[in-house]
């Protein structure tokens, strides 16, 4: 566990350094939404990139997919969601609140007042909305609650057009929701998120392998992207915890200051998925195996995550503090690949044309990467502001630049500072972002 983190701590970085911010804020905010900032929403799109290079471009066997959030209706009855997609809900006979059942520290008993409360019954998770101008049950929709069922729906359209054979996956990133009843932690449980998610499409008989095969890479994607080793680790469920379409389950858990915490879950969700789906659309869903000239039914392992729990992962195992020159720094030692910039540039001084160089060296390297420009107090300040957002190289231009065409390159971790010539900068930069050839 990261003793220096602490989510007080990175809850109040994340809104001071344009990370996170609470979703319609000047109107009081509205329970556990959040907006990405400017700086937020670049470590967003990294986490997404690292991701999907993972399990897509970096892999031949594995395609991309973008289904929309608005589904036919009978997609929810086929997948069991509409009849069983609920949690435990009980209210507090005093003060009215409501919770999950099973979020009580005391059962019976309110959390807030100490009050008694009612018996559980289930509450659908599920948003509801309308299609079209009149509002009845001819025209109820629901805002999807995982990107799963767009996956299966589409099985047959990808296999007939992408031309893969089994084993194969299809990944897919994009929105969910779930009317949660006790959201919070920040980010890590909210009604409105991201999910990516693999299905992952194998012939009966060899599931368990590949299941095996995806825990194995699922967890070394964190470990890779510089989440250190021991604050993670695979959690079986059992057998009472089993989801009803489930053979087996294992969650990726990290320790996060509240405790250990799933990250991500790689499910064995054996035929279940297209079998319901044959069910209730009428359309063939099985696999032609050319070798066997048979047909079966694929069984699919599930690696699903969300985008917020990982990158609060990344944000709490980065986070640190230390003194330097008895002063305290705060810096997030971000992997440089997840880093929302990859360098800061600064004139040392305010004239001599070191700014107006300093422009055109930050124009260069942003044709390469995410840089950011700042000429706004002292240097130390500069780069402590930097620090606190994670940029791993800061550029300082000063007055040995205007005579020789050098500046200074400084390492966020190491704080050490080497000069290099302008024309060797990028390379220089790329050289020690890139895992395979930078020290670690």
């Amino acid at each position: 566990m990261n003793e220096h983190a602490t989510m007080e701590k990175v809850v109040n970085l994340c809104k001071r350094r344009g990370f996170i911010f609470p979703s319609s804020e000047i109107y009081g905010g509205i329970g556990s939404t959040w907006d990405y900032g400017p700086v937020g929403v670049e470590l967003k799109r990294n986490v997404k990139e690292a991701w999907w290079k993972a399990v897509v471009t970096g892999r031949n066997d594995t395609v991309g997919l973008d289904a929309s959030i608005l589904m036919h209706p009978r997609v929810w009855e086929a997948s069991g969601h509409v009849a069983g997609f609920s949690d435990p809900l009980v209210e507090c006979k005093k003060c009215n609140r409501r919770y999950r059942e099973d979020f009580l520290a005391e059962p019976g008993q309110c959390p807030d007042c100490d009050g008694k409360v009612t018996e559980a019954r289930q509450f659908n998770l599920m948003f509801k909305t309308f299609m079209g101008p009149v509002e009845d049950t001819a025209s109820t929709v629901f805002l999807r609650p995982e990107t799963a069922q767009g996956i299966f729906v589409n099985f047959t359209n990808v296999l007939d057009t992408a031309r893969q054979k089994i084993p194969f996956g299809i990944a897919q990133i994009g929105k969910s929701f779930r009317n949660e009843i006790t959201p919070g932690n920040f980010i890590f449980r909210t009604r409105e998120f991201e999910q990516m998610e693999i299905e992952y499409f194998v012939k009966p008989g060899e599931d368990e392998e590949a299941f095996q095969s995806w825990q194995d890479a699922r967890l070394g994607w964190y470990v890779d992207n510089g989440i250190r080793a021991e604050n993670l680790r695979l959690r079986p469920h059992d057998s009472d915890e089993l989801a009803h379409y489930a053979k087996a389950c294992v969650d990726v858990e990290y320790e996060f200051p509240f405790g250990w915490s799933e990250l991500e879950g790689i499910a064995n969700r054996s035929d279940f998925d297209l079998k319901q789906h044959m069910e209730y659309s009428g359309k063939d869903m099985t696999y032609f195996d050319e070798a066997t000239r048979s047909r079966y039914v694929p069984y699919v392992i599930e690696p699903s995550a969300g985008v917020d729990r990982p990158l609060l992962a990344f944000l709490v195992d980065a986070y640190d503090e230390e003194e330097v020159e008895g002063d305290r720094r705060i810096v997030l030692r971000l992997d440089p690949r997840l880093a929302p910039f990859k360098a800061g540039v600064y004139p040392l001084l305010r004239k001599d044309g070191q700014p107006e160089r300093a422009q055109e060296i930050r124009d260069i390297l942003k044709e390469h990467f995410p840089v950011v420009y700042d000429q706004a107090g002292s240097i130390g300040r500069r780069y402590r502001r930097q620090d606190e957002v994670g940029t791993p190289f800061g550029v300082t231009v000063d007055h040995e630049t205007m005579k020789d065409q050098t500046v200074t390159l400084r390492d966020r971790d190491a704080m050490t500072q080497v000069r290099i010539p302008v024309d060797r900068l990028v390379d220089e930069i790329r050289r020690r972002i890139d895992p395979r050839t930078r020290d670690r």
